[in-house]
């Protein structure tokens, strides 16, 4: 049987606590990756940690938003961590993404879509006169045409950017428990993966409380 793939958000800048995370999630029935975001990789030990972790599948959301020669420049700085996937907004462009792409190597780059923090009000506010669906659409057509390897969105988009867009799909706002927190689209794991998801990324569900019990839960839930 295929196992469900779940990225684990580590959302804390102590390493003793991305330490238990990664002790505590670890099991037989789950592919397990973990997500490192901006708070850890900005810490003072962050990349160091990075650096020295070996044999786990590793996603530096540096979540990227610069000119073309920046973002280039940031891959070859970050090479030296060996991690599997690094994101980038697809909003920097699309000469910024293929130049992202161009020295990626064998680090995925994924593309970021609109946030799943942001709704249609959200949108409006900053100055967008699209709706969530037609710009993260948009934004698809210009992953593929960029050759990105993956694409982070909302599960709620799933089913329509993969009319688009055929690589991986790696999906945030993901809840199995009725607190949205600060998220506004956002669905079960159950949901998503039957929208045709291939990552999950589950940050607070799992990593606030008891990490064993709540992986548990998760594993019952996606069996149910």
């Amino acid at each position: 049987m295929k196992k469900s793939k779940i990225f684990v958000a580590c959302d804390t800048s102590k390493i003793s606590k991305i330490k238990k995370i990664i002790k505590d999630t670890q099991n037989s029935k789950l592919k397990i990756g973990y997500k490192l975001g901006l708070e850890f990789l900005n810490s003072k030990n962050g990349r160091i940690f990075l650096s020295k972790l070996k044999n786990k599948i590793t996603f530096a959301d540096l979540k990227l938003h610069d000119i073309p020669n920046t973002c280039k420049s940031t891959i070859k700085a970050l090479k030296d961590l060996k991690v599997n996937y690094v994101t980038i907004h697809i909003s920097s462009g699309l000469e910024a993404l293929k130049a992202a792409k161009k020295v990626s190597g064998k680090i995925k780059l994924i593309g970021v879509s609109i946030l799943t923090s942001l709704d249609n009000k959200a949108l409006k506010e900053i100055g967008f006169n699209r709706k969530v669906k037609k710009l993260v659409l948009h934004q698809a057509k210009l992953a593929s045409k960029a050759k990105l390897d993956g694409i982070v969105c909302s599960a709620q988009e799933v089913k329509l950017v993969k009319k688009i867009f055929e690589r991986e799909i790696i999906t945030p706002g993901i809840r199995f428990t009725k607190k949205t927190n600060d998220q506004k689209r956002v669905l079960t794991p159950r949901e998503a993966y039957k929208n045709g998801a291939d990552w999950l990324v589950i940050g607070r569900d799992l990593t606030k409380g008891n990490i064993k019990k709540n992986t548990q839960i998760l594993i019952d839930h996606l069996n149910q």
